[in-house]
């Protein structure tokens, strides 16, 4: 009898130890920190600055269209319109704008460069119709999501939970208190904590992403536990099955 009680005892105790490691539900779970934080309601017109080193694209047209060709700046071969050609912004925060010349757009939006440009323009052309877009706004996610990779995002606005569903969204593995945001501006490369269960990321001014920001999520322990994992723990998980199945046949 107490032979029986001890192994009956025993199977508890293993079964016990495989069980424990269930995660809790706030652990996966995003936003649910601090509820008394008053979330910002406002959705707010987010727009990119332009930073040195970005790529643009500058159309000008005009209702006389010939007059609009020397403020356009095209690649040809053959007569033949193969590409416009970018306009990369410099070291100074300029883009060299054809008969403009020198034009300083760092730190202004695509918005604020389009008015700035049809103001230049207003004395060679009547009513011009400018677009400025950006060539290079990407970003990327890495770590442990499902599809990491650089993303090309084409209306230059993009949040950090649209970005994590762009990548797949976290794997089971992803550490949602641990994420990293990668962001280099003016020249200088910040390192920004993400914790994605705080819903103080709604009024993050790092909410809306800007052109070429990395998103890095960390692994979580379960993760870091499994990589060190040696090549006898099958024969370990084998045997540990072997002896609750000889457990199981005692105790009958």
């Amino acid at each position: 009898m107490v032979k029986n009680i001890y192994f009956k005892f025993s199977l508890i105790t293993i079964l016990a130890v495989l069980f424990t490691g269930c995660a809790s539900s706030k652990k996966i779970n995003y936003f649910h920190d601090k509820n008394d934080i008053e979330v910002n309601s406002t959705i707010i017109n987010y727009q990119p600055t332009i930073q040195y080193g970005d790529m643009l694209s500058i159309n000008v047209s005009s209702f006389e269209p010939e007059l609009a060709i020397p403020f356009n700046i095209v690649e040809t071969r053959d007569n033949q319109l193969i590409r416009q050609v970018p306009y990369i912004v410099n070291t100074d925060g300029e883009i060299n704008f054809p008969v403009l010349g020198k034009i300083k757009v760092a730190q202004l939006t695509t918005q604020e460069v389009t008015n700035k440009i049809k103001e230049l323009l207003a004395k060679y052309l009547n009513n011009p119709t400018v677009i400025v877009q950006f060539i290079n706004f990407k970003i990327s996610v890495l770590g442990e999501v499902r599809t990491p990779g650089s993303y090309t995002i084409l209306n230059e606005r993009i949040n950090i939970p649209e970005a994590l569903a762009l990548a797949g969204d976290l794997t089971i593995y992803g550490n949602r208190k641990t994420v990293t945001l990668i962001r280099e501006h003016n020249g200088e490369r910040k390192f920004i904590p993400i914790d994605l269960t705080n819903k103080e990321l709604f009024n993050s001014p790092y909410y809306f992403l800007a052109q070429n920001d990395i998103i890095y999520v960390e692994a979580n322990k379960t993760r870091v536990n499994s990589s060190a994992v040696g090549p006898n723990t099958a024969i370990l998980v084998s045997s540990i099955s072997i002896l609750i199945s000889l457990i199981a046949i005692l105790v009958r």
